[in-house]
């Protein structure tokens, strides 16, 4: 079973997530399971309280995650030199240590715990101002020292100086050159000369045009610049890594107060969130007992609307140890009791609960079977799979347990699943759990009449509007809707005695009292068109034609169609010279006419003798007594 899952705190958790900044707060909400030490729970409890006052006076707090200063800080302590880069978000979390002791600090004057952790953060000003005087755009800045902006200057002083000794030799030769300008080839000044030209500017030739024409020389004078420049970078490259490496030093050796600062910015990012969903969701503060007892007024479940949520109210406790919870489809009965085991379970992970005041008993595991556990990968029937979940159950509840089962003994036989209910809560008794059932079978409800530690409870129904008020009221069995409602939306009577008979018997239905109402009205319907010996008939005769040639079996003797499909479903074949009839399923198409013969081909010269031709031919031009004899 996923209790989570199934009373919708994993999605809770989402949302708690995407409060939280800092990974390591995102992973432990992730992991956070209820708590079972009740000296633990309450300063869990005191804590989200403190965090929600503080955000409600002061705004959220400034937090960052810090996962990737740890790796920053060990690579510091490994002697690694650190990148500008590097320590920048070293001096960023440097900012963010400073940012939040003075938001703590603030909260002093409200008198707020939370606010003393102040005390636990190292902003270590001296290393921030550091590095913000040595490194500015993930780089080291020219003023770092004396000698870096020295050498940072004879860079720049050089390098111009390459720029216009290139200029110069480019305007006293113009008649030798390709362009106007020098250009920048292989990290080198050059000057664009024409190769024809190439021998008569001293230098190196470093690269060419395209077509071969052009030839891209580094004069010998800019020459000799670039080699007393590449020495000063060398020089100032060593500077930067002294730079570098001191300030990774610096860095490492403040590793214990950085490592305390992360640890508390990830504790308070963790303290914080839970004020933080307190405030999203609406929450209170909730009171824990150990007697027990559950007491919810105005409660809620946070996945739903608010606009549309139906605030519930609930109580037990005492030596009621469950609570049987009847009432129509739709009318809110899940929802309730995913309700009321949500609070308890954010109650007792350190969270407020959506309600408007609650009191709330601390449970040593929370058990559930909601819904549709057809399980395919085992090939379990719904059934199977809640029978198996409720044994699961049944064997891990104890005195300290809460228990939600849905649709008590549903998915089979409706007599032997009132037994097995009955069976379930019988156990459930026996092992002491508090447990919130809802069922439909109404020996369930006389069951928790007989029992002094259950009690029934009804979700209620407006008979009106013929619509759930997802209200709850304990004390009271609900009573069946199916009746009223069939006979408000027009059953007639005598099918809801049917109905009141078959359900509770000849005595029980006798105290139902339905009107008349209207008798059932039939409406015209669509009948069923037979498909008539002709259209079988059209659809051989649409297979065979005069003068396919087909075979006869079971002779398998080739023979010529002469008349189509009769009524009895026979064809006439003329089979070598004689013409007999035989039932269409002896008969297999083996060559179409038009295959065989022209259009409009005379068949008679097949089927007719030459008297009968003569006789027909006759015919068609005069009176002749003459007559054709045919084969019956």
């Amino acid at each position: 079973m996923n209790t989570e899952q199934q009373i919708g705190f994993d999605k809770v958790k989402e949302m708690w997530i995407q409060l939280a900044v800092s990974s390591h707060a995102k992973e432990k909400i992730a992991g956070t399971v209820p708590v079972t030490d009740e000296k633990e729970l309450l300063r869990q409890l005191k804590e989200t309280t403190d965090a929600r006052e503080m955000i409600e006076k002061l705004g959220s707090p400034p937090l960052q995650d810090v996962t990737e200063i740890r790796e920053i800080l060990q690579a510091a302590v490994r002697g690694d030199c650190l990148t500008p880069y590097q320590l920048e978000r070293v001096e960023k979390v440097l900012v963010v240590v400073d940012r939040l002791k003075q938001y703590l600090a603030r909260g002093k004057q409200f008198g707020n715990p939370l606010a003393y952790y102040d005390e636990n953060l190292d902003e270590r000003g001296e290393l921030r101002e550091e590095i913000v005087m040595q490194i500015r755009n993930e780089a080291v800045d020219d003023r770092a020292s004396k000698v870096l902006f020295d050498l940072r200057t004879k860079i720049t002083a050089a390098e111009e100086a390459m720029k216009q000794k290139a200029d110069q030799l480019i305007r006293s030769n113009k008649d030798l050159m390709a362009d106007s300008y020098h250009t920048l080839r292989n990290g080198r000044i050059c000057i664009p000369v024409k190769k024809e030209y190439r021998l008569r500017i001293p230098g190196s030739v470093i690269d060419k045009s395209a077509t071969g024409n052009t030839v891209f020389i580094e004069p010998a004078a800019v020459a000799k610049i670039f080699e007393e420049l590449q020495l000063i970078r060398v020089d100032e490259e060593n500077e930067v890594y002294r730079i570098l490496y001191t300030l990774s030093s610096l860095v490492a050796d403040a590793l214990p107060a950085m490592e305390e600062n992360m640890r508390m910015i990830e504790k308070l990012d963790f303290l914080f969130s839970r004020g933080k969903l307190s405030i999203d969701l609406d929450c209170s503060a909730p009171a824990i007992n150990l007697e027990r007892r559950i007491v919810l007024k105005g409660a809620r479940h946070p996945l739903i609307d608010r606009t549309v949520n139906v605030p519930l109210d609930f109580k037990m406790g005492g030596k009621d140890r469950g609570i049987v919870i009847t009432g129509p489809n739709t009318g809110g009965k899940t929802v309730a009791i995913k309700t009321v085991m949500i609070n308890c379970y954010m109650a007792q992970c350190g969270l407020h609960v959506p309600c408007a005041e609650a009191d709330i008993c601390m449970n040593s595991n929370f058990l559930s079977d909601i819904g549709d556990g057809q399980d395919l990968s085992e090939n379990l029937s719904t059934f199977s799979a809640h029978i198996k979940n409720v044994l699961a159950i049944l064997a891990e509840s104890s005195r300290d347990s809460f228990v939600i089962m849905d649709e008590l003994g549903s998915g089979t036989d409706p007599a032997e699943g009132m037994g097995i209910a009955v069976a379930i809560l019988t156990e459930l008794l026996k092992s002491g759990a508090s447990f919130l059932v809802t069922t439909h079978y109404p020996e369930i409800k006389e069951f928790a009449a007989k029992n002094e530690n259950i009690v029934n409870a009804r979700m209620t129904f407006d008979k009106e509007t013929l619509r759930p008020t997802y209200r709850m009221v304990i004390g009271e069995a609900g009573e069946s809707c199916a009746f009223y409602i069939a006979e408000r939306l027009g059953m007639p009577g005598y099918m809801l005695e049917t109905a009141a008979k078959a359900a509770y018997g000849e005595d029980a239905a006798k105290g139902y009292s339905f009107g008349k109402g209207q008798e059932l009205k039939k409406n015209p319907v669509s009948k069923i068109t037979k498909l008539k010996k002709a259209n079988v008939n059209a659809k051989l005769n649409m297979l065979y034609n005069i003068g396919d040639s087909v075979m006869v079996y079971p002779e398998k003797k080739i023979g010529i169609v002469c008349e189509t499909v009769n009524d009895k479903g026979s064809l006439r074949v003329q089979v070598a010279g004689r013409k007999f009839w035989i039932n269409h399923k002896r008969v297999k198409l083996h060559v179409k006419a038009e295959e065989l013969y022209p259009e409009d081909y005379d068949f008679s010269i097949i089927f007719d003798s030459v008297e009968d031709r003569k006789i027909r031919h006759d015919m068609q031009r005069k009176y002749t007594e003459d007559v054709i004899v045919t084969e019956g």
